[in-house]
């Protein structure tokens, strides 16, 4: 994978944060996205330069097609024009509501953030891809499941990536382009720590079979096999990766 060029949406912290040491580990040059907070971004970037690799930090909200066109040409203009892997991790739960308390604006906010930037990033970065090029969504278990109390619009919208992952596959596998996503269940990162009670972390975490919330260490390592080689001939696959929580 040495030399190859990432780009990772919301690469800053946690789960994006551990894709983009993993790619950059392999020799990638990684365009990692924030939006929120470019502390978090710089501490990314200063960890992989610390290792060896090379990174640069893009700025954009990938909920607006202007911002990816800037964040996408910034990253072109470090690497070159080809783009060999895309890794959409932007997201969130944005609260847990129930169907009383979903607004429009909050059904909107939820779903541009999962799924819309999906469908933008990837159309962006599409005409830089080639033939090898891997795209490697996030979807969840709650995409299968529902999600957990008040997140239907979060689960709805992760479902919607999950389809789009496999249309996408289906479209862009005749150009060489493999399109897969990972599907985390409960992930010890700032995820949860927001939105998840202590209380059921503990009890979903007891009736996992491996006894444990899963590292976003182990979702890096899963996204750094679906973006190379070593999985050549997987495509429009949903990889689950909750501990045994969940079969699909």
């Amino acid at each position: 994978m040495k030399g190859k060029v990432a780009i990772v949406t919301g690469g800053s912290r946690d789960i994006g944060r551990q894709v983009s040491l993993k790619l950059a580990a392999a020799g990638v040059k990684v365009c990692v996205n924030y939006f929120g907070n470019k502390s978090l971004a710089d501490e990314t970037i200063q960890l992989i330069n610390e290792a060896g690799g090379n990174a640069i930090a893009v700025y954009g909200d990938v909920t607006k097609a202007e911002d990816v066109k800037k964040m996408v040409g910034e990253c072109v203009a470090a690497y070159g024009n080809t783009i060999h892997i895309l890794v959409n991790v932007a997201g969130g739960l944005m609260g847990r509501k129930v169907l009383a308390d979903i607004d429009e604006d909050f059904w909107d906010a939820v779903m541009n953030v999962n799924l819309k930037s999906v469908y933008l990033v990837t159309k962006e970065v599409v005409p830089y891809m080639t033939d090898g090029g891997a795209i490697v969504n996030f979807s969840s278990q709650a995409a299968r499941d529902g999600g957990g109390f008040g997140g239907a619009a979060y689960a709805a919208a992760k479902g919607g990536v999950l389809t789009l992952t496999r249309g996408l596959a289906k479209e862009l596998g005749p150009k060489g382009i493999r399109v897969n996503c990972v599907s985390p269940g409960m992930i010890n990162t700032t995820f949860h720590n927001t939105f998840t009670k202590p209380e059921v972390r503990t009890n979903v975490a007891a009736a996992t079979p491996l006894r444990r919330e899963g590292k976003a260490e182990e979702v890096g390592d899963l996204v750094l096999y679906l973006a190379s080689d070593a999985s050549s001939f997987i495509n429009g696959e949903s990889v689950e990766i909750n501990g045994g929580t969940y079969f699909s």
